[in-house]
């Protein structure tokens, strides 16, 4: 075991949505690594994860989130990891539906930030913020996701200056990931593996591969790391116009 996870061991970690996808990947890594998980989001896991503790609650409720960290006895890392937001074009839906987007994908991890803050200060503790790749690009269809997580990742460069040196912050920007519901967004086997050539690295990630990175975050291998944002997206989207293009290799 290295280092980043030898020193999950003991450890209270709360995964906010980690039931499935990615927050399942976070939850299994830590867990492995020897860290007391507690996963808390609003449906429990259709498949109980081993060793880890789940607790009903909507994030979207700031009354029943400040209830919820405050009756912890403590608290050393926070990965807010909920979010997500279904395919909907700007102009199909009213300003309203897209709000509730914003405010899951951002306030909701302000929420949590907020009501865990005490524990975390006391601990010397880190939050994890689970990024996107859709904060730093176009998202068309998730405009309002895509808004959401560069706010997202702002708003951690903004707590690890606030709330320094006592509790590190930090985002994970995340790429494309291979989860139970990838067929939903990517398509059938084909697809998906049309998809994963656009990726330098020639797959789709894994949501332990979120959770590796995570765990490092975590970890005082990582303690000198605040306000930083880590990509985990395979090195990226090979440019589109490098398969239109007509390169001369003589002049080059």
């Amino acid at each position: 075991m290295d280092n980043a996870h030898q020193a999950q061991a003991g450890r209270t970690v709360v995964v906010t949505g980690g039931t499935r996808g990615v927050g399942a990947g976070i939850v299994r890594t830590f867990a492995a690594a020897g860290a007391d998980v507690l996963v808390c989001a609003r449906r429990a896991p259709e498949v109980p994860l081993k060793n880890v503790e789940f607790a009903p609650l909507d994030l979207r409720d700031p009354p029943a989130v400040r209830a919820f960290f405050a009756a912890l006895p403590r608290l050393d890392v926070l990965i807010n990891n909920a979010g997500g937001a279904p395919y909907r074009p700007l102009a199909v839906a009213d300003a309203e539906w897209h709000a509730r987007v914003l405010d899951l994908n951002l306030t909701a991890p302000l929420t949590a930030s907020l009501a865990a803050y005490d524990h975390l200060k006391r601990a010397r503790g880190s939050i994890v913020m689970i990024g996107s790749v859709s904060g730093s690009r176009p998202s068309p269809g998730t405009a309002a996701y895509g808004a959401a997580k560069a706010g997202l990742e702002h708003l951690a460069r903004s707590m690890a200056v606030e709330w320094a040196p006592e509790v590190r912050v930090n985002t994970l920007v995340v790429g494309m990931v291979r989860t139970e519901k990838a067929h939903l967004h990517y398509g059938d086997e084909e697809a998906i593996a049309a998809v994963s050539r656009t990726v330098p690295l020639g797959r789709l990630a894994t949501p332990v591969d979120v959770g590796e990175a995570a765990v490092f975050l975590a970890s005082d291998a990582a303690a000198y790391i605040s306000g930083a944002s880590l990509l985990v997206h395979g090195g990226g989207e090979r440019p589109a116009f490098l398969d239109v293009a007509k390169v001369n290799e003589d002049s080059v």
